[in-house]
């Protein structure tokens, strides 16, 4: 077999088939895996908003909102039981944790105290930040459990800020950037009451 010589256009025209090539098969993996991969996210979000409310029987249609600080806007899904909202689970978020992004899903009862909390997605350090998943929820530890609580009727920072929230030990950034999610979720959620309330589960 004759050796291809290697000319300037050779080389271009073996550029574009191995480009080609392989953006073919990027673009059928992706088919191939968007599917399952919404079905998944659907999924975890479902079992967040089960696991940060109330028992409910019901969704309501849910809605988005820009955040009251700007920047990217937060999902609200309201819950019923017997037509009556019985909370509100809100997807909010922060970037201000130690590796950036985290995603979570709070819970707001109808008293408008936070009922739970699921931590959707972060990149804080395993064994430190990564603990918020169970820091703040624990209710042996009263200084750092925030269920029952809500910015109105707590400071929602870390005491070494003054605030009424112990940090994880050796996390406060990651503690700080999980206070500033949940307090950008109860904003939000304050803003919008009033579209949330006057809907029903029917």
């Amino acid at each position: 077999m004759a050796k291809r010589e290697s000319t300037f256009i050779n080389m271009v025209v073996t550029l574009f088939l191995v480009t080609g090539i392989a953006a073919a098969g990027l673009g059928f993996v992706y088919d191939l895996t968007k599917g399952p991969i919404e079905v998944a996210r659907l999924k975890a979000q479902s079992e967040a908003i089960k696991q940060v409310l109330p028992e409910f029987d019901t969704l309501g249609a849910s809605f988005k909102t820009l955040a009251e600080e700007g920047g990217d806007s937060l999902e609200f899904f309201p819950a019923y039981k017997n037509g009556k909202l019985i909370g509100t689970a809100v997807q909010t978020y922060t970037k201000k944790g130690f590796n950036g992004f985290i995603s979570i899903m709070a819970g707001i009862d109808e008293a408008g105290n936070f009922s739970g909390y699921s931590v959707l997605e972060h990149e804080e350090t395993p064994g430190l930040g990564s603990k918020m998943d169970v820091w703040f929820n624990n209710p042996e530890k009263p200084k750092q459990f925030v269920i029952g609580k809500n910015p109105n009727n707590t400071n929602f920072t870390v005491s070494k800020d003054g605030g009424d929230i112990d940090a994880i030990t050796a996390s406060t950034i990651s503690s700080r950037a999980f206070l500033d999610a949940l307090t950008r979720a109860y904003s939000s959620y304050e803003k919008n009451s009033d579209a949330t309330s006057g809907l029903t589960g029917n």
